[in-house]
């Protein structure tokens, strides 16, 4: 299939489905802490879909798509492949619409993650993240079950409920008399990014949008640059396990290639010193590959001098120990951004 021959979702879509979330989904708060903003000089807003259901932004594309199936395709079930947050989100949109899910998880997915995800009444498949093929695995159950299967980013309907963050954001920023001069925002596959743009785009606003990738994991980076779909090494690693997509969607590429400004990398203590600063500034629990982004905007990647910036907090679903090794790993004392 070529790009030229394939639906992209549009800033409509994302209307549709804020309309189908409106009584589902969380409205996350626009958050923001004087000291911070004094230490960077500048204003920074943080949209914290780190308290939306399930822990992070999955559950809006999850139930828009899902809610949108037919009566015989919700009766047949749905089936998802995911590291935890996609699996959550389609695990507990399908609780919600009473739609039998089979979720495929790595099994060495944050036990939060796996745990939160059967909680919400799905089925887990869990594969060797090293030696099996995730997607093949979800196809095979799809065919051999009838079930749907929910794409974690490279899907319109997927695409178009995670766009309802940027609608959000416009209106948050408007209700406080602000227009942002930058949005940045995590990637991992490429659809919060994506659908964040045709939110924004809905209001049409022009307002410059970033993406932001763990250093080990810059597929959409070098994608930018070479203009084509890259692929990351798989050896590399990183804490940040819910970004950890092999390559962009075609969806997500075909949007993110026309929208993005350019696409950061932050490494593994960046995103310690985001945590932790999210933690002693916001008072949330944010998951590593959710505070890429902040991490963008704390290590002067993009400057928030005299400017506003929204950064989106992704996702909050880390396991105990993970965290309090993350916080741990942070010099307090050497770090006045985080001691406030």
């Amino acid at each position: 299939m070529t790009e030229d021959r394939i639906t992209l979702p549009t800033s409509s879509d994302v209307k549709s489905a804020a309309k189908s979330l409106s009584s589902h989904a969380i409205r996350t708060p626009l958050l923001e802490a004087p000291i911070l903003n004094k230490f960077l000089g500048g204003r920074l807003l943080v949209k914290a879909e780190a308290v939306q259901r399930t822990g992070s932004f999955k559950f809006r594309g999850a139930y828009n798509k899902i809610s949108r199936l037919s009566d015989i395709e919700k009766t047949a079930g749905v089936v998802a492949f995911s590291s935890g947050n996609h699996a959550q989100g389609v695990a507990h949109a399908s609780q919600l619409l009473d739609v039998p899910a089979t979720i495929v998880m790595p099994a060495d997915a944050p036990n939060i993650k796996l745990n939160n995800t059967q909680a919400y009444g799905a089925t887990i498949v869990t594969y060797d993240r090293g030696n099996e093929d995730r997607e093949k695995i979800g196809r095979d159950i799809a065919k051999k079950t009838g079930a749907t299967l929910i794409k974690p980013f490279d899907d319109p309907e997927i695409i178009a409920g995670q766009g309802t963050v940027g609608l959000e954001i416009i209106e948050q920023s408007v209700n406080r008399g602000v227009r942002p001069n930058a949005v940045v925002v995590p990637v991992g596959g490429g659809g919060l990014i994506a659908g964040i743009g045709l939110g924004l785009d809905l209001q049409k606003t022009s307002i410059p949008l970033f993406g932001v990738e763990p250093e080990d994991f810059d597929d959409t980076r070098r994608s930018l640059l070479s203009d084509r779909r890259e692929i990351n090494l798989p050896e590399r690693t990183s804490i940040c396990d819910s970004l950890l997509a092999e390559s962009p969607g075609e969806l997500t590429f075909a949007l993110n290639r026309a929208r993005l400004e350019d696409c950061l990398t932050v490494s593994d203590r960046e995103v310690q010193t985001a945590m932790a600063a999210a933690f002693a500034h916001f008072k949330i629990v944010v998951e590593p590959g959710g505070a890429v982004a902040l991490a963008a905007v704390l290590s002067g990647h993009i400057s928030c001098q005299n400017r506003c910036i929204v950064v989106v907090v992704s996702g909050g679903n880390v396991d105990p120990q993970t965290f309090a090794a993350s916080i741990d790993a942070v010099e307090w004392n050497a770090l006045p951004l985080v001691t406030g």
